[in-house]
């Protein structure tokens, strides 16, 4: 016959063998429990928050704007940067038949036209182009330049050839039309070149002045039918300082 032993606090088992359940047993088993609820509940957070961030995120890394006020902000910060961007205008120059129009000097029977759709030539921050002049879209400080490449075919003699360019300003606030800057060369200053073409020469002008918004630039030219207008070699143009 097999006998039964019992202890207190423990379960009988068959032999005598008693499985004793410890107090530091139990403790390992509730602290393995709670350890693994707070995995899960970490995992869960975890997911939660990173499914929101992907939702507002676009590929760049961005936050995408959710809301109707944060759109209305971003359009509100794109406005005030793109005032704030510096107005330029580059025009290149063409040589047109005289038409009777303003903004070019006449001579040869065709003036030089500024234009804005052609080669390196652009124009941004408020500035534009109006029957041959540059209308500055804002008081303050600006760089004006210019640039009138010739091409002079001299005679067998050595009689110097002037050139003259100049850029012109009318402001209400002065009361009309002056000249900002000039400057003449002279061509034809010794034997023509072997080449036949004659002489080339260049005027460039260029100064810092304090212009007025509503200001109008334009240049003159004494002898047009002789500028050279191919590869950006007349232009004219300002910037904002």
């Amino acid at each position: 016959m097999v006998e039964y032993a019992s202890a207190p606090g423990g379960v009988e088992a068959p032999g005598g063998v008693e499985k004793t359940w410890t107090s530091g047993w139990m403790w390992k088993v509730s602290g393995s429990l709670l350890l693994l609820l707070a995995l899960g509940s970490g995992a869960v957070l975890f997911t939660w928050f990173f499914s929101g961030r992907v939702e507002n995120t676009n590929p760049s890394g961005q936050t995408r704007a959710q809301s109707g006020s944060d759109r209305t902000d971003l359009q509100e910060t794109l406005s005030r940067i793109s005032s704030g961007a510096k107005a330029a205008v580059h025009l290149e120059g063409s040589c047109d038949e005289e038409d009777g129009g303003g903004g070019g000097g006449g001579g040869g029977g065709q003036r030089l036209r500024w234009r804005a759709d052609q080669g390196q030539a652009f124009d941004q921050g408020g500035f534009r182009l109006w029957n041959g002049s540059v209308v500055v879209p804002r008081s303050g400080l600006y760089f004006v330049y210019s640039q009138a490449s010739f091409r002079v075919a001299c005679g067998a003699g050595p009689a110097p050839v002037p050139l003259s360019h100049g850029v012109w300003r009318h402001s209400d606030s002065q009361g009309g039309g002056a000249p900002l800057m000039s400057a003449v060369r002279s061509a034809c200053r010794g034997p023509a070149p072997a080449d036949g073409r004659g002489w080339y020469d260049a005027v460039y002008l260029g100064g810092v002045f304090q212009l007025r918004r509503g200001d109008r630039l334009w240049t003159e030219t004494n002898r047009p039918a002789l500028l050279e207008t191919d590869d950006g070699r007349t232009f004219f143009g300002a910037f904002a300082l």
